[in-house]
This record gives structure tokens, sequence and C-alpha cells, in this order.
């Protein structure tokens, strides 16, 4: 079976509702999204959301809304597009949580 075989839904889902994430790679509209190009992109690699609900495609793979608050959109990805962004220590700034 390959990766694109996999079937995601025999197993929990990799994020949780309010969970923050990131975008693993530029994601452009396939044609769903409303108000855009097809291939225009919509999110940037890099950029952070937080997951604001979870889906299922072809009964295979969870989709995971994610809002981009600073972009304005709510896009449906795979878990393979996300990361998870980890928490930050109460108390640490980000550069002390950086070099651990």
């Amino acid at each position: 079976m390959g990766m694109d075989d996999e079937v995601e839904l025999e197993g929990p889902p990799a994020f949780t509702y309010g969970q923050k994430v990131m975008s693993r790679k530029h994601i452009r509209n396939d044609g769903t999204f409303p108000g855009k190009e097809i291939g225009e992109i919509l999110i940037k690699k890099g950029e952070m959301g937080m997951v604001t609900s979870i889906g299922t495609f072809l009964q295979r793979f969870y989709i995971y809304g994610v809002d981009f608050y600073e972009r304005g959109y709510v896009v449906g990805m795979k878990g393979k597009e996300l990361d998870p962004v980890p928490e930050e220590s109460p108390g640490r700034t980000e550069a002390e949580a950086s070099h651990g």
C-alpha cells in the first residue's frame, strides 16, 4: 500500500479542535475556494492557523478546517499538509524556548 493508499480513518485524528498548526507547504486553490482563481496560492508555507473543524474525505482521510486568522481564510487541509505548533511554556520567551 502506497502513501496515498493509507486509510487515516483507521486511527484517531492527528490534530484536535483548537490546536495551533502550521502549513508545511504552499496551498493553492483546487477550485473549491470561492472567489479565487484555480491555482492561486491561498496559504503560504509556514503560515499558522487554528483547527476549527475535523471532517473526512473519500472515507479515507481526515480533513482539517483550519482558520488562518491573519489571512482571514478557513481552508480544508490534509494532515500531511500540517505540522503542530509547539505550545510555549509559561514564563519563557520564544528565544529561550528555541535555545532549550
